[in-house]
């Protein structure tokens, strides 16, 4: 096929319309390239799930045509599917030092080879099939961020990856504006950029200026330090040995994650802290209060983390004390706002001195504001424009962003998880839709609960369930004993005594009646008595329980 009949494939699997679970095909003819494979932390209604992943059908359905998988950064919203991915699709993984130590750590856990996984550094360049892909140096909130440059027979996309633009890095090594201009003046075909904060005005502020505000934080602290963050934000972390290093304090890490990082990362080189700085969490009562510092997760309020079950008294190793110096360096992600607003009443309850909130300064964004989205579109100038990672709102201001720099409607696309935007060198068009959306994890099970599993696990949760047992003769079609009714949520059974003999009498009723009409299918029956019973809860309580008829025979 000549390169002018070659059509360019861009199919999104996850990330658009959500924060999290980003991953995104890059195809041309039958070569795949996979970009990400991100998780995505369960919403409110899903009831026990644990995480979520991208249905990955499409995948397994080409799997000998995908070339590689390519990762821009080390957080669980784009690597954490890995360990179910790489479960059925056997390809190698490129990615930075520390992105793929992080991974390395997941796949171990979940018992997933990492043979495959390939180490490239910023400036390195890969072939995978007929695409060539360039890691670019950008910042973030951490280390061995890049961007993408994606060189394909049709032309060349550009894929910012999560993206800020940091003048003053805690590393030194700021985003490579020069490759990304270089590429822009070559000629880019489509850009794919981060929108998660499109709709925020001016710069996203240095990570640097946290240090100040920690300084500040530690010179006011008369006791102890405990610091919540993120335990992927590897340059918060250091900032926070920094100034316990200023301050004469020993450092002791608490939380699986936070260990896990600061193991690694210490390990890599990534962390640095003079020797005896960090210290074992069981080592804290051989010093003085105001000689620690504790580096802990649950900044978003999580039920089982370390900082809440010390907000509860229920932590083992650690309580808290009049005096302690809570720091939250963490913004709560939507829809976390109460978990964490009831973590630090309870904190401040027990006496604490609680920092936390924007206007502290002790947290910035990892994320690209406006001014920075426009410098990246004025050095990068793409043909065409997909705004990606963000939910919708975040999607369209990114691509009203794009038409104010003067780009043409009908070049940028704001898209939905799968569907195809297909481009030549010339045109870009809706293509169609591949099979795309939710597998939802809960416990060892991958995606074996879905929408009607939560529903139900929705209507226990609200009106509880009613258990009605009968024993019939099932030559004879007649009940031998019972209906039995036991009430898990629904009432307090020996509270609602007039209640549970009506709900008997009904059922008895609708036995009855079965057994006049000779119905002898236990389904019949089953739905007879649901019935009956459901009608009658519902006149007196305006309740809907699941109720669940079950049948013992005797011959």
């Amino acid at each position: 096929m000549s390169k002018n009949a070659q059509k360019l494939q861009i199919i999104p699997l996850g990330g658009l319309g959500e924060i999290g679970k980003n991953m995104t095909v890059v195809r041309v003819d039958d070569e795949i390239l996979l970009i990400d494979s991100g998780l995505m932390f369960p919403e409110e209604d899903m009831l026990g799930i644990d995480l979520v992943i991208p249905d990955i059908t499409y995948l397994v359905e080409n799997q000998e045509k995908v070339k590689a998988i390519v990762l821009t950064h080390g957080h669980e919203d784009h690597i954490g599917a890995l360990p179910y991915v790489l479960r059925q699709l056997s390809v190698p993984v490129y990615g930075t030092r520390l992105t793929l130590g992080i991974l390395e750590g997941r796949l171990k856990e979940n018992g997933v080879d990492s043979s495959n996984l390939h180490s490239v550094m910023p400036g390195d360049i890969i072939n995978a099939g007929c695409f060539s892909v360039g890691f670019i140096r950008v910042n973030h909130s951490i280390p061995d961020a890049v961007g993408l440059s994606i060189k394909t027979p049709v032309g060349m996309i550009v894929h910012t990856g999560d993206f800020k633009l940091d003048y003053t890095p805690i590393d030194g090594k700021m985003t490579d504006f020069r490759r990304f201009s270089e590429l822009g003046n070559k000629g880019v075909l489509v850009m794919m950029a981060d929108s998660t904060n499109s709709e925020k005005e001016g710069h996203t502020p240095s990570e640097s200026t946290v240090g100040v505000a920690f300084d500040k934080a530690f010179h006011n602290a008369r006791q102890r330090i405990i610091v919540a963050t993120f335990s992927s934000n590897v340059h918060r972390i250091q900032q926070v040995i920094d100034t316990a290093v200023r301050y004469k304090r020993r450092v002791a890490v608490l939380g699986r994650s936070m260990v896990n990082v600061v193991n690694i990362s210490l390990e890599l080189g990534y962390i640095n802290a003079p020797e005896g700085t960090i210290i074992d969490i069981d080592e804290i009562n051989n010093y003085a209060m105001d000689q620690i510092v504790i580096i802990t997760t649950g900044s978003q309020g999580e039920p089982m983390s370390a900082l809440t079950r010390m907000a509860m008294s229920d932590h083992r190793k650690v309580g808290i004390v009049p005096g302690d110096t809570v720091i939250i360096s963490a913004t709560p992600i939507p829809g976390n706002e109460k978990l964490v607003a009831k973590t630090v009443d309870n904190l401040l309850k027990l006496g604490a001195n609680v920092i936390y909130g924007r206007s502290e300064g002790i947290h910035v964004s990892g994320h690209a504001a406006r001014e920075e989205l426009k410098l990246m579109h004025n050095l990068v100038r793409p043909k065409f424009f997909i705004p990606v990672h963000g939910e919708y709102h975040h999607l369209v201001k990114h691509a009203k962003l794009a038409e104010e720099l003067g780009m043409a409607k009908d070049h940028i696309f704001v898209g939905e998880n799968g569907q195809i935007l297909e481009f030549t060198r010339d045109k870009g068009i809706v293509a169609g839709r591949v099979q795309a959306g939710m597998v939802m994890v809960d416990g060892l099970g991958v995606g074996d609960v879905g929408n009607i599993v939560l529903r139900d696990r929705r209507q226990l949760s609200q009106d509880g369930i009613l258990i009605v047992v009968v024993t019939m003769d099932k030559a004879a079609s007649r009940v031998v004993a019972g209906p039995d009714i036991v009430s898990r949520g629904f009432v307090y059974v020996r509270e609602s005594e007039e209640l549970m003999d009506g709900a008997r009498a009904r059922v008895q009723q609708a036995l009855e009646r079965c057994e006049d009409e000779k119905v002898a299918e236990w389904s019949v029956i089953k739905s007879n008595v649901r019935d009956a019973l459901g009608r009658y809860l519902f006149e007196k309580t305006r309740r809907r329980p699941m109720i669940l008829p079950i049948i013992m025979e005797i011959s």
